[in-house]
């Protein structure tokens, strides 16, 4: 076993151990973006569904997406013990240990979508279905080999495979729910559900911001002449264009500089780079996020006009900016770079990849809503319905779904005031 191969494996297994990491920065997320009678219960669920995840994942996910098969679906490696496989530069159970967390970030903001009214149970089956249906023929058809990866898809570590297919189950999800209690009035006028705790919030950010150096700089799977290094640098740089830019822009039309919108500016910025963080010159990192940071901002004023409660704004900051990210590849991959794929519209590549980039968001983003909606659909039928009553969600889901609060002291202290 050579040096190069346990360095590999020992900075991925760091990488895999960051990108883990994140789950918490999204429990930190969803609570803080929601009211505190939900909070015990969104913490809970996360850790839960994780680990279903990760058992499925372990089961049947691994081998769907990395199995050798045809170019819809892999067919072996179920049931993966941690032998090593060939042509990986690094050990098999590391490599496994990292994709599995990012089946774990995918569901994870896929959940999103169900945030304070989905049931306990919608939770647990859904995070079985979504973790060997949903996720796994995307992935496969971009990473393991699949029809677009023949394309020459540009996706170095999951705009369209984890953010765009989370976002767009999260899609399906919010339109079966229907929009949480006092969310919106007859007259189409929208109220603003704060959520509880903006310093949660934007600790959930650096976190994520941390992680995501796992996240992408990890996905080079290699310490080869250090070129993790140059992907943290085009991450770093367009979380912090789109956090500028989202502030700027909020800035501009609403008179105030929104502390949430530049969050989720940062956000949009690292989600957007994702897919073309190995692929573009550094200028183009920042240039990608900061037009995140602005897109997110149009994005999230487009769904609630349209009626759609998104919580945690997974389907703007993984869903639109996880589009731009990967259309982004087809204009600024660069000839030099381009290791996967052809170059970009703007280094001599023509329309070429920019086509190929497209038809990875169109044929993923709707492969991920309608199978997501329609597996939802079925559990509603089968379920009598995938949200709470309305008098549980107004007490809140720690106490209706757990029998306790997250924050016991602090809401009985509530309920004494309203009493006097």
């Amino acid at each position: 076993m050579n040096t190069i191969f346990l360095m590999n494996s020992l900075w991925v297994m760091v990488a895999a151990v960051l990108v883990i990491l994140m789950i918490g920065g999204f429990i930190l997320l969803e609570t803080g973006s929601t009211r505190m009678k939900n909070a015990g219960h969104i913490a809970g669920k996360t850790i839960l569904t994780f680990g279903i995840g990760s058992l499925v994942f372990w089961a049947v996910g691994y081998g769907l997406i990395f199995g050798k098969g045809n170019p819809f679906i892999g067919f072996s490696h179920f049931f993966y013990s941690g032998y090593d496989i060939d042509g990986l530069p690094l050990s098999g159970a590391v490599f496994f240990l990292f994709q599995l967390a990012f089946a774990g970030i995918s569901l994870t903001i896929a959940f999103g979508g169900f945030a304070e009214r989905a049931k306990l149970s919608a939770y647990l089956i859904f995070a079985v279905l979504f973790s060997v249906i949903v996720y796994p023929p995307i992935a496969h058809w971009i990473w393991g080999g699949g029809w677009l990866a023949e394309h020459g898809k540009q996706d170095f570590a999951g705009s369209t495979v984890v953010h765009l297919t989370g976002a767009m189950a999260a899609l399906a999800a919010t339109i079966l729910l229907k929009p949480r209690i006092g969310k919106f009035n007859k007259d189409g006028s929208t109220n603003n559900l704060a959520g509880h705790n903006q310093v949660f919030t934007a600790l959930s950010v650096l976190l994520l911001w941390v992680g995501w150096f796992g996240f992408n700089a990890g996905s080079t799977l290699s310490v080869d002449k250090a070129f993790f290094g140059f992907v943290a640098i085009n991450t770093n740089l367009a979380a912090a264009a789109g956090t500028v830019a989202a502030m700027i822009i909020s800035w501009l039309v609403l008179g105030k500089a929104d502390v949430l919108m530049m969050l989720n500016g940062a956000l949009a910025g690292l989600v957007a780079i994702t897919a073309s963080c190995a692929f573009v010159d550094t200028w183009a990192a920042v240039l990608i996020g900061f037009i995140a940071g602005i897109l997110v901002f149009y994005s999230i004023r487009f769904f609630e006009k349209r009626k759609i409660d998104d919580p945690i704004v997974a389907l703007s900051v993984h869903g639109t900016a996880g589009v731009w990210g990967t259309l982004s590849t087809g204009l600024f991959a660069t000839k030099e770079l381009a290791t996967v794929g052809k170059p970009g519209l703007f280094y001599g590549g023509g329309f070429h990849q920019l086509g190929v980039q497209a038809l990875g968001v169109i044929t993923c983003a709707a492969f991920a809503f309608f199978v997501s909606y329609i597996l939802l659909s079925v559990m509603k039928k089968a379920m009598n319905g995938l949200r709470v009553t309305e008098e549980e969600e107004m007490i809140g889901l720690d106490m209706s779904e757990h029998g306790s609060y997250g924050y016991p002291e602090l809401i009985k202290a509530e309920q004494k005031l309203k009493a006097q």
